[in-house]
C-alpha cells in the first residue's frame, strides 16, 4: 500500500506540488486571524463545585469574585486624609460606573475596614468585578488599565488583579511566541545546514515544520469557532510543528539517500522510501497522536487545546513527510544534492560511533544500566516533594506593571483581599430575622479560622469571630430571595497548600443555612488538582495500551512495548525531578529570571508527560524499525542492536538536537510555565535520545536476548497474520508498481 502511495507521489508529483502550495495559501489566509479567537483561559474544570458556585453568583446575585484591583496610594501621609478619601471614593463611583463593571467597592465606601488598607496606612484598595467570557473580561481589563493607571498631586493609581494579570500574560505570550520563532528558525536552518551538508537538503525539512504549523493555524480556526481553544496551544503548535517536521524529514531524507547510493533511481529510491522510512514516520505519528489525545480526557480547556493543536501538528507533518515531501525529491532529482558545502560519506556498516557505543554498552549491560538507572532516579527524587499550584501573577517578570501592583498588595496587606472565597448558600431561607441569625453565627464561625483575615457577609463585616461593621449599602450584594453569600478573605497565600486547607476547612464546617458551594482561587486550585487527577487513570491507561498495541503490530513482541513503556516513565520522572528542582525549589531562578512560588503549574507536568511520552516514543519507533529490519534478516540479536542503533543514532541524535533547540528558544519567555515547559521539553528529548536509546536500550536488548521478540503463541500467531511489515529489500521491485499507477 505505502509503495503504491510512493509511486503515486512520484507519477504525480505536480499534482501533489500543487495541491500543498495552494492549501498552505488557504491555510495562512485563513488560520492567520486564529489569535484574535483564543482564549488565554481554561484552567478550571466547569464541573466542579467552584465553578458551580461561580455561576450561581453570577446568575443569582449578578457579581462574583473580584478580578480587577486598584492600589491607590497617598503621596502624602495616610489614606485617611480628607483629600485622598475624596479621591478613594471618586475612583470607586468612576469604575462602578464603567461599562461591564458589575460593581465596586473600596476601603472608603466599606467603611474603613483594616485589611483594605495597607499595614503602613499609605495604601489603600479598590475591588471590582468585570462580567462577561473570559476573553471579553480581559480585553476590558486592558482598557481598564489604561485608563486607570494614573499619578496626580494627591494619589498613584496602579491597576492589578486577575483580569489585568492575564490579559498581560496574553500579551506577553503573544510576543514570546514571535520572539521563539525568530531565534529558532535561523539557528536550526544552520544546524539542519551541518547535518545535511547542503543548502537544498537542508531546506526539506523547513518545508514539512512549515506545512505542519500553517496547516494547524488552519485547524485552531476550525475548532476555534466550536469550542473554546487556549492561546498557548500555539506554543506546541510551533515547537511540535518545527520539531516533528524535521524529524520525519530527516527519516525520510537520510533513508532516499542511503537508497540513491545502493543503486536505486531516484524514482525507485523515492518509492522504497516511502515504503520503509513512510511506514516508520506513520507508525511514529500514531504514537505520538495518541499520546497527546490522553489529554482530551481532561476537563481543563487548557490541555484539551493542546490535545487539538498537537494532533493536528503531527498529522499535517506525517502527510507533509510521506505525500509532498517524496514528491518534492522527486521533482529535484539530483538537484536535492545542489549547493552542497561538503559530502558525508557514511562509515561502512559496523564501523560508525554509534555501533561502536552500542557494542560497549552490550558487552557490560549489567554496569550500564545500573549506573544509568541510578541517575535517573538521582534526578527524579525531588518530584517525591512536588507540590502543585496554579499561575498567578508571579509568573510575569517581576517588572511588569501588574506584577508591581500584586507584589505590593502581597508584601503590604494582611489579606488577600482580590483571593477572597465566595461561599455559596443557595437554600438560606427567606429574609427575615432568622435568616439574619443564622448568617450572623455561619461568619462569626468563619471568622474565627486561623487562615481567615475577615467575612463579609449580609449583616456586616466580621474579623475573629466578632463583628467589626454592620450592614451597609454595599451589603446588599449579599442578598437574595432565597439565597446569600459570604466573602471570605483569605490571610494565607491563596495557591498554597493553607489556601487548600482553608477550603477543605471551609467544605466540612456545618453551616446553619444548609448545603454550601464554595468558590475563589483556592477552591478552583482543589478543584482543578481533583478533576486531573481524577482522570490521569484514564489518561494514562490510553497511553499505555495503545503503545503497546501499535508497537505489538510492528514488533510482533510483548516484551519490547513493556520495555518502552518502563524506560519512557523513568526517563520523564528524572525530568519532572529536575523540574521540581529548578522551578518549584527555584534553584536556577536567578539565571533563568523567574520568581519560585513553591509549587508547579498543577496542568504542566500532564502536559509534558503526554508530549514528551510522545516524542519518546517517535525515538523508539524510529529505532526499533531499523532493529527490527535487520533482525527479520540474520536473526542476530547482538548484531541488529548494534546495526540499528548505527542506522539511526546519528538521525536521532540530530532531530533531538534540532528539536531541544526548539524548545530551549521557549526559555527566553518572560512568562514562568513556558519556561518551565521549554526547559523541561529539550531536558527530556535529550535525555531519552541519550540516556536511553544509547544506552538503556542496548543494554535491556541485550540483557532479554531472544526474549525481545517473544509473545504468546496466539498473539504470534495474530501478528504473523495482521502484523505490519514492509517487503523484504531483495524482493522489492519499483518498476511493476510505477507501472499500476502511471
Amino acid at each position: 500500500m505505502l509503495a503504491r502511495l510512493g509511486a503515486f507521489t512520484v507519477r504525480r508529483r505536480r499534482i501533489v506540488l500543487i495541491s500543498a502550495v495552494v492549501g498552505l495559501l488557504a491555510a495562512g489566509a485563513v488560520g492567520g486571524s486564529v489569535v484574535k479567537r483564543l482564549s488565554t483561559g481554561g484552567f478550571t474544570d466547569p464541573n466542579s463545585e467552584s465553578a458551580r458556585a461561580e455561576t450561581q453568583l453570577l446568575h443569582t446575585f449578578h457579581f462574583g469574585n473580584p478580578n480587577l484591583v486598584l492600589l491607590v496610594t497617598a503621596k502624602k501621609g495616610s489614606v485617611d486624609a480628607a483629600d485622598v478619601v475624596a479621591r478613594g471614593r471618586a475612583l470607586t463611583v468612576a469604575l462602578s460606573r464603567e461599562k461591564d463593571v458589575a460593581g465596586a467597592f473600596s476601603y472608603w465606601t466599606l467603611g474603613s475596614p483594616p485589611p483594605l488598607r495597607s499595614k503602613a496606612g499609605n495604601q489603600a484598595l479598590i475591588l471590582a468585578r468585570i462580567s462577561g467570557g473570559d476573553d471579553h473580561v480581559r480585553e476590558r481589563a486592558g482598557e481598564l488599565t489604561t485608563k486607570y493607571t494614573r499619578a496626580d498631586s494627591v494619589v498613584v493609581v496602579g491597576v492589578g488583579g486577575e483580569s489585568a494579570v492575564f490579559k498581560q500574560v496574553g500579551d506577553r505570550v503573544e510576543k514570546d511566541l514571535r520572539k521563539a520563532e525568530a531565534i529558532t528558525f535561523p539557528i536550526v536552518l544552520v544546524l539542519l545546514i551541518l547535518v545535511f551538508g547542503g543548502a537544498v537538503a537542508a531546506s526539506l525539512p523547513l518545508i514539512v515544520a512549515i506545512l505542519a504549523v500553517i496547516g494547524t493555524l488552519l485547524v485552531l480556526r476550525i475548532i476555534a469557532a466550536v469550542t473554546d481553544v487556549s492561546i498557548f496551544s500555539l506554543n506546541i503548535t510551533t515547537g511540535l510543528g518545527i520539531g516533528l517536521g524535521i524529524d520525519y524529514a530527516l527519516f525520510i531524507v537520510s533513508r532516499y539517500r542511503e537508497e540513491v547510493r545502493a543503486g536505486r533511481s531516484i524514482e525507485g529510491a523515492v518509492v522504497r522510501t516511502v515504503e520503509t522510512a513512510g511506514r516508520t514516520v506513520l507508525f511514529s505519528a500514531v504514537t505520538v497522536a495518541v499520546s497527546l489525545s490522553a489529554l482530551l480526557v481532561f476537563p481543563l480547556f487548557f490541555l484539551r487545546s493542546f490535545a487539538y493543536a498537537g494532533i493536528a501538528v503531527v498529522a499535517i507533518a506525517a502527510v507533509g513527510a510521506v505525500i509532498v515531501l517524496p514528491a518534492v525529491l522527486a521533482a529535484l532529482g539530483p538537484r536535492v544534492e545542489k549547493f552542497v558545502l561538503w559530502h558525508h560519506t557514511p562509515k561502512p556498516v559496523g564501523e560508525g560511533a554509534w555501533h561502536r557505543i552500542a557494542l560497549f554498552v552490550m558487552r557490560r549491560p549489567i554496569v550500564v544500566g545500573v549506573v544509568v538507572v541510578t541517575l535517573l532516579l538521582l534526578l527524579g527524587a525531588p518530584f517525591l516533594g512536588v507540590k502543585f499550584g496554579l499561575p498567578d501573577d508571579r509568573v510575569l517578570p517581576p517588572g511588569s506593571t501588574t506584577r508591581l501592583v500584586q507584589d505590593q498588595i502581597r508584601h503590604n496587606f494582611v489579606s488577600e483581599e482580590a483571593a477572597a472565597l465566595s461561599v455559596v448558600a443557595l437554600q438560606a431561607g427567606a429574609p427575615g430575622h432568622a435568616r439574619n441569625a443564622a448568617v450572623d453565627s455561619y461568619a462569626r464561625a468563619l471568622s474565627k479560622m486561623s487562615s481567615v483575615s475577615r467575612v463579609d457577609a449580609l449583616t456586616g463585616s466580621y474579623i475573629a469571630g466578632k463583628k467589626v461593621l454592620g450592614s451597609t449599602p454595599a451589603s446588599a450584594r449579599f442578598q437574595g430571595r432565597t439565597a446569600t453569600w459570604f466573602s471570605v478573605v483569605p490571610a494565607v497565600e491563596p495557591y498554597s497548600p493553607q489556601g487548600e486547607q482553608l477550603v477543605r476547612q471551609i467544605r466540612s464546617t456545618r453551616a446553619p443555612l444548609g448545603a454550601i458551594l464554595v468558590a475563589g482561587p483556592s477552591a478552583t486550585l482543589v478543584d482543578s488538582k481533583a478533576g486531573i487527577s481524577g482522570k490521569l487513570p484514564l489518561a494514562g491507561g490510553i497511553i499505555a495500551i495503545v503503545t503497546v498495541v501499535v508497537l505489538f503490530m510492528m514488533t510482533g513482541s510483548v516484551v519490547i512495548p513493556l520495555k518502552a513503556l518502563v524506560l519512557n516513565i523513568l526517563s520523564l520522572s528524572a525530568t519532572f525531578g529536575a523540574m521540581v528542582w529548578v522551578f518549584q525549589e527555584g534553584h536556577l531562578s536567578k539565571l533563568l529570571g523567574f520568581t519560585a512560588t513553591g509549587t508547579l503549574d498543577s496542568s504542566n507536568p500532564i502536559l509534558m508527560f503526554c508530549i514528551a511520552f510522545g516524542l519518546s516514543m517517535d525515538y523508539e519507533v524510529f529505532l526499533l524499525s531499523r532493529i527490527k529490519e535487520e533482525h527479520d534478516k540474520t536473526g542476530d540479536n547482538v548484531g541488529s542492536v548494534a546495526i540499528g542503533l548505527e542506522r539511526t543514532g546519528r538521525i536521532v541524535t540530530a532531530a533531538a538536537a534540532l528539536l531541544a533547540i526548539v524548545f530551549l528558544a521557549f526559555v527566553t519567555s518572560g512568562i514562568t510555565f513556558i519556561k518551565m515547559f521549554g526547559l523541561g521539553m529539550a531536558l527530556a528529548v535529550v535525555m531519552d535520545a541519550t540516556l536511553i536509546r544509547g544506552a538503556l536500550v542496548p543494554a535491556f536488548m541485550r540483557l532479554a536476548g531472544g526474549a525481545n521478540w517473544w509473545a504468546p503463541r496466539p498473539l504470534r500467531r495474530f501478528h504473523d497474520r495482521f502484523g505490519l511489515r514492509e517487503a523484504p529489500d531483495d524482493e522489492f521491485k519499483v518498476e511493476p508498481i510505477l507501472e499500476h499507477t502511471a
